[in-house]
């Protein structure tokens, strides 16, 4: 009898171990998605994007893989390759928002890495949210991306929020109006900063050399001679 009540006492353990551990992952995986973003510059160097403009000024942007998980990588991929420097902001509308991304300035380029599958999320599109750009397809997002100057939410579930800023937004609100712009602002550089790169700056302005004077100065003969 004893022997009996061991081995049930035993078998019920067994039985109940996998269930616990089972609670245990379900519970990891059911960890609340983070709704703000860490403004905290010396925080996941690895997931801030740097931008250097040619206004002279940086934007640091906190992107959240939490969110959208393959668009931050392919913009963290872009970013290390090169492929935004020079870019231009193709697309400002002065309270909503500024658009770049596309190497041809046009507004209908992008990389030619294969366009991503929607990632759209819950978090609103406030001011300074950072989401991807895309044609009338969902899953047409490639490697335009923009940042919104005022709340739009009715962009909300629609376009790809992955970021936000968390530095420079006075840089971002400098950035020069227009479809395009006639004289567009520039990524000079973008990065992340785990890489650590310099900031880029604008070139100095060019000082102009005064044009040789013409005029003819007459000899100075000084005192007539004496005998």
């Amino acid at each position: 009898m004893t022997f009996r009540l061991i081995a049930a006492a035993l078998a019920l353990s067994l039985a109940a171990t996998p269930a616990f551990a089972q609670d245990d992952a379900e519970a990891q995986v059911a960890a609340p998605i983070p709704m703000a973003v860490n403004a905290d510059m010396t925080q996941d160097p690895d997931n801030i994007l740097l931008l250097d403009l040619s206004n002279g000024k940086r934007v640091a942007i906190r992107l959240m893989p939490q969110w959208a998980p393959n668009h931050v990588e392919r913009i963290k991929t872009l970013a290390r390759s090169g492929f935004y420097d020079g870019v231009i902001f193709h697309r400002v509308i002065d309270g909503f928002m500024a658009q770049t991304g596309d190497p041809t300035g046009t507004g209908r380029g992008g990389s030619e890495l294969p366009d991503l599958q929607a990632e759209f999320n819950a978090f609103p599109h406030v001011r300074g949210t950072v989401s991807m750009a895309r044609a009338a397809d969902e899953n047409s997002a490639n490697s335009q991306f923009f940042i919104v100057f005022y709340p739009r939410f009715s962009l909300d579930r629609r376009y790809t929020n992955f970021g936000r800023v968390i530095a420079g937004m006075d840089a971002v609100d400098a950035i020069e109006r227009g479809e395009p712009p006639a004289n567009p602002t520039r990524i000079l550089q973008a990065s992340v900063a785990s890489d650590n790169k310099p900031q880029r700056m604008p070139a100095p302005e060019p000082v102009p050399v005064a044009a040789p004077s013409t005029e003819i100065t007459p000899l100075d003969l000084g005192s007539p001679l004496s005998n």
